[in-house]
């Protein structure tokens, strides 16, 4: 049997698998029932300054997207941090690692951008005990407009400042969570690295309004006959996180950077994607609110079985192995080409690939043959862009078959080439530099 147990940056968990800050970490009740049901790891919800605790709304809390079966694929949360006292918060913190001291408990937290503010918290958080702080540099909504959050996260100078305050103050480990809403995520990522952090994790939600009422002409949720902007998270943010993970692991100024995955991690897949492009562990959060704590269970057996399937011993045959294959558009082998080719004992005739080809892409799949219906790629016009793949509803219908080297391209009229040659050194390339 593989073995998850996970060390990330020196906390220990029986699993990568813990739940992101947010509403179902918000208490003392949550957090055991989701440690019950098998949950590695656990980020409590944000933490604010002493004093009176932030106000939430009284009303829907939630915006929504959903596929046509009504699968939930994104959810928007308008939600601020913990309404809740910090003291409750704080016993019950020390409480909980007491009863579970084999799983790993982190506390999120977010005060002022003042040194004196970070530094009078995080002795109240040592104290319980728990494993490590996050730095909540991510939060866009809310408490971003009050200097705090993304507000942070959008300045890197901002987040190198305060991780080297944090570092400075607390021997606990220190996770910098950063926020998506910015142009190139590499650079709060550099920021938090030369201030000392121990890692990072991402993504935080996304800016977002997920609809707008056509009755009222308010947005989703609405309080009160106005909307707001809110966070955007759940499986629908996944590939945008994915790539986030894998632009820090392979930046030569982040190298090596520990890395907690989150964005959309529904099932095991998601999180052996996410341990593939570098990420040490995962946090979870819509999935849970979706199905319930016990979809843990799930992922545990999923990567288990799929690690003993490919032979994988220790989460570290996983972790980073996507990352080299990961490159610049520019570096791509142009001299790689694929046609597409329909399994015609498969296929249901149903005509998307067509009707997708035909308007859409490249002409190159037929309707009718021979006054049949019939769908058959028509290779001398196939560019192998696969959006037939992607469309057809029959999965393994369709595939990509690569040329061998040597073969004809009947769309070029030129020889497949077995030498790989990317746009760098095209001759079509105005900036082409010198093959070597």
């Amino acid at each position: 049997m593989a073995d998850i147990r996970s060390n990330f940056v020196g906390i220990k968990s029986p699993n990568p698998f813990w739940l992101a800050s947010a509403p179902p970490t918000d208490k003392a009740y949550n957090v055991e029932r989701a440690f019950k049901a098998g949950w590695g790891g656990v980020v409590w919800k944000t933490l604010g300054e002493e004093g009176p605790p932030v106000v939430n709304v009284n009303g829907p809390r939630y915006g929504a997207i959903w596929g046509a079966d009504r699968r939930l694929l994104g959810l928007n949360n308008i939600e601020l941090i913990t309404d809740r006292d910090l003291y409750l918060n704080l016993r019950e913190i020390k409480q909980v690692k007491k009863n579970w001291p084999d799983r790993a408990l982190i506390v999120s937290l977010m005060v002022p951008c003042e040194e004196q503010a970070w530094k009078a918290i995080l002795p109240l958080v040592e104290e319980t005990e728990a494993d490590g702080i996050e730095l909540n540099f991510g939060c866009p909504h809310g408490m971003s407009e009050r200097g705090m959050g993304a507000a942070v996260g959008q300045v890197p100078e901002y987040v190198e400042m305060v991780v080297r305050w944090c570092k400075q103050t607390t021997r606990m480990p220190v996770i910098t969570k950063l926020t998506p809403n910015i142009t190139d995520v590499r650079q709060p990522a550099r920021a938090a690295h030369a201030g000392g952090t121990d890692a990072v994790s991402l993504i935080n939600t996304i800016n977002s309004i997920t609809a707008v009422d056509l009755d009222s002409f308010a947005p989703e949720p609405t309080i009160d006959g106005k909307g707001s902007h809110g966070g955007y998270c759940g499986p629908a943010v996944k590939p945008i996180a994915l790539n986030m993970v894998a632009e820090i692991a392979r930046d030569a100024e982040t190298a090596g950077l520990p890395i907690s995955g989150i964005g959309g991690v529904t099932t095991w897949r998601d999180a052996a994607e996410f341990l593939a492009l570098g990420a040490g562990n995962v946090q979870v959060c819509t999935a849970a609110m979706t199905y319930g704590f016990k979809i843990v269970e799930e992922m545990i057996e999923g990567l288990e079985n799929w690690m003993d399937a490919k032979g994988h011993a220790t989460l570290d045959d996983v972790i980073g192995r996507a990352t080299p294959n990961v490159t610049d558009w520019q570096y791509l082998n142009l001299n790689y080409v694929t046609k597409a080719r329909i399994d015609q004992d498969q296929c249901i005739k149903c005509g998307r690939c067509h009707i997708a080809c035909e308007d859409t892409s490249h002409q190159a799949i037929t309707a009718m043959v021979n006054g049949k219906r019939h769908f058959e790629v028509i290779e001398e016009e196939c560019v192998g862009c696969n959006l037939c793949v992607n469309v057809c509803p029959v999965e393994g219908c369709i595939d990509m078959v690569p040329l061998a080297a040597g073969a004809l391209d009947k769309r070029t009229g030129e020889t497949v080439q077995p030498v790989y040659a990317n746009w760098t050194t095209h001759p079509n390339n105005p900036a082409k530099v010198a093959a070597k």
